[in-house]
C-alpha cells in the first residue's frame, strides 16, 4: 500500500504536466494571455512532495536495516 502511496505524487504531477500542454494557452481579443498557469506549481509542489516521501521511506529503510544491526 506504501508504494502504491509514493507512486501518487508524481502520477498527479504528469497528470499535471500533460493537462497544461493539452490545454495550451491563446492569446484572447483583447490581448490577455488565457493559459492554466496554476497547474505549474501544483505540478512541481506534488513533484518534491514525492521527492521528500521516497527519502523519508530511504531513511526509515536505513534505519530499521542496518542501524539496528550495528547496535
Amino acid at each position: 500500500m506504501k508504494k502504491y502511496l509514493m507512486i501518487l505524487p508524481f502520477l498527479i504531477t504528469i497528470i499535471c504536466a500533460i493537462s497544461y500542454n493539452v490545454i495550451g494557452c491563446r492569446v484572447l481579443a483583447d490581448g490577455t494571455l488565457d493559459e492554466p498557469f496554476f497547474l505549474v506549481p501544483i505540478g512541481w509542489l506534488f513533484f518534491f512532495i514525492g521527492i521528500i516521501m521516497v527519502l523519508t521511506q530511504f531513511i526509515i529503510y536505513l534505519k530499521r536495516n542496518f542501524f539496528n544491526k550495528i547496535s
